[in-house]
């Protein structure tokens, strides 16, 4: 019985991957030529945030707020529909109550405080669905984005009890990875540890991918030199990164980073910076 829920639960976690493609192209047939000029984008378009489709902050809004939200009457109902589903489709359905949640305690639900964008043209080449909002950047791109996961960063985040939160984040959807990350640094001993140690944490929308940069520097510590109960416990962290969203993200995830060398090409960085819990 267990098996066939697995597997029937992995079917349509598929099934709800491929639709979400589906409906993006859907949505962009749907849209009138009015609509596309306010809210699709060359898949190159900037602006004085860069390159526009790979932009991310903790509480940013793609296109306007106000005028463009995905409950305004700039959508149709069908439109607005498919927005909807599109969006819960890139969580794994195990999640949907939590995002719920999350969406609640931030932004006062889903609605009115998100905003989305397409970029290129769905059907004939790359191209990118994105929304945001606060604690909240999501994409859907068909795999178009090559060697890039989710293609392009995504940021979520939880203020469940409040801007500042006790040390024990009580109500954060997101605080068991935090837990889980926290018992991996218990897990190092002491040399490890001050390696590991960022003594000042970058703005929270700056974390940057630094690439063989990053291998070359003294910064963090190299995955590759745990040892094999602490390789394990950090490709749990990694597991418990990956659970909230759909079953075809997180396979592609582990996928690219498989071909860049795994975990072991990465390197573990814990910030000293603010820590709390």
């Amino acid at each position: 019985r267990g098996l066939v829920g697995n597997v029937c639960r992995a079917a349509d976690e598929s099934k709800a991957g491929k639709s979400s493609e589906t409906l993006v192209k859907t949505l962009y047939d749907s849209l009138s030529s009015a609509q596309r000029d306010e809210i699709c984008f060359p898949w190159d378009h900037t602006d004085d945030r860069g390159l526009l489709r790979t932009h991310v902050s903790n509480n940013w809004h793609i296109t306007d707020e106000d005028k463009f939200n995905v409950v305004s009457s700039f959508f149709t109902s069908d439109q607005k529909e498919m927005i909807r589903e599109i969006f819960f489709s890139l969580y794994n359905p195990e999640w949907k109550d939590r995002i719920v949640k999350q969406l609640g305690d931030d932004a006062g639900g889903y609605g009115r405080h998100q905003s989305i964008a397409l970029f290129g043209e769905p059907g004939t080449g790359k191209f990118q669905f994105v929304m945001t909002g606060r604690h909240l950047t999501i994409r859907c791109d068909g795999d178009t984005a090559e060697h890039v996961a989710f293609g392009g960063p995504i940021f979520y985040g939880h203020a469940a009890a409040g801007f500042n939160e006790p040390a024990d984040h009580p109500g954060n959807v997101f605080w068991p990875q935090a837990l889980a990350a926290n018992n991996l640094f218990k897990m190092l001993d002491g040399k490890q540890r001050e390696q590991s140690l960022v003594k000042v944490a970058p703005p929270e929308a700056k974390v940057g991918f630094k690439g063989d940069a990053l291998k070359s520097s003294g910064e963090g510590l190299a995955i590759a030199d745990l040892s094999a109960d602490q390789k394990t416990h950090a490709q749990g962290v990694l597991k418990a990164l990956l659970e909230p969203y759909r079953m075809s993200d997180r396979e592609e995830a582990l996928r690219l980073l498989d071909k860049q060398g795994g975990l072991d090409a990465c390197k573990l960085s814990f910030f000293r910076q603010a820590a709390n819990g």
